[in-house]
């Protein structure tokens, strides 16, 4: 090759180089000149895929600070923000509703024969103590806990913001230190009611006859029958799961990370408020779904037919206990 033909080589060799720094040197450049500064920033799409979150290095050994985003956080926020105010509302007042509507169709189960006049003891003053422990605790826990997933909407523009903020103030201190008494109450009422609540061949019959809920028919029960099993049981593993998931809120970062906080923040607010809804059904039955009913854990003392025609094998063997006779007529 001549010298003047490497010359020309070596000249189209600078021109393509210089013409590629150009073109490089123009994109760093925005549409007025001036320089980009997304030119030399890494996409966020392109981040999120090479890892769940974004993270730097900190001095401080507070590992959770290091984490500049996670995705997942806006699910969690979609779902604490959006999804479960319109699951939470639906189940409420879906329940609420449809005991209206029993009670329209129904109407209250009345003692058939009428009251006799004649008392029986169906739960003693410890019994009734933990019951009341546990119901009071779980009211306030459930009315303090909806004024954290509906106090904005619903109380918020009723009292405005301090007044607001002083009542969700107080009402996370309530919500924290009651939860403790509903533990208590619970573990009573596990161990208290377990051997009462175990299923029994009765229980087949009670389903045959409908539960009580068929006029003129009174299915045998002893001293709990089916329907009120379930609420026990139901309402043991649900308080077991609620207590456990608000432990966890309570004591944060204790073994666990950020995705482990929101995990138990959803299953929290799930089954409380599905728990809320089947104490609502439970409140139904005990005051105005039946007569006579709540008079068990008010003064601890049933009417004689009441016994008779709910739990009819209960009444028959605390009366074989205590020698006195099965009959019961109603009082003139």
């Amino acid at each position: 090759m001549t010298f003047l033909a490497r010359v020309r080589l070596v000249t189209f060799v600078l021109i393509l180089i210089s013409f590629a720094a150009a073109s490089a040197f123009a994109q760093k450049l925005g549409p007025d000149g001036a320089p980009n500064p997304d030119a030399s920033v890494t996409n966020q799409g392109a981040l999120l895929e090479q890892a769940p979150r974004i993270q730097g290095r900190i001095d401080i050994p507070d590992v959770k600070a290091s984490v500049l985003m996670q995705p997942a956080g806006r699910t969690w926020d979609y779902f604490h923000e959006v999804l479960l105010h319109w699951a939470g509302a639906i189940v409420i007042v879906g329940t609420i509703a449809f005991l209206a509507l029993a009670y329209l169709i129904i109407g209250r189960i009345r003692i058939e024969a009428g009251r006799s006049g004649q008392k029986i003891v169906r739960f003693k003053s410890f019994e009734r103590f933990s019951h009341w422990l546990t119901a009071v605790s779980f009211v306030i826990l459930g009315l303090t806990g909806l004024n954290i997933t509906f106090g904005k909407i619903l109380l918020l523009p009723l009292v405005g913001p301090e007044t607001f903020s002083d009542i969700s103030q107080i009402a996370k201190y309530l919500h924290n230190f009651i939860s403790f008494a509903f533990v208590a109450g619970l573990v009573l009422i596990a161990v208290m009611f377990f051997r009462d609540n175990l299923l029994a061949r009765v229980d087949v019959e009670w389903v045959r006859q409908g539960g009580g809920f068929i006029k003129s028919k009174h299915a045998p029960a002893g001293r709990f029958n089916l329907g009120e099993k379930m609420v026990y049981w139901l309402s043991v593993a649900a308080g077991i799961a609620v207590s456990a998931s608000g432990f966890v809120l309570l004591f944060p970062f204790y073994g666990t990370n950020i995705a482990d906080m929101q995990l138990a923040q959803a299953a929290h607010a799930i089954i409380a408020i599905l728990f809320i809804a089947l104490i609502l059904a439970h409140i139904y039955i005990g005051t105005l779904g039946m007569e006579g009913a709540f008079e068990a854990m008010g003064t601890g003392e049933v009417d004689l037919n009441w016994a008779k025609e709910h739990h009819d094998r209960w009444l028959a063997e605390t009366l074989e206990r205590e020698g006195r006779r099965p009959s019961a007529t109603p009082a003139e």
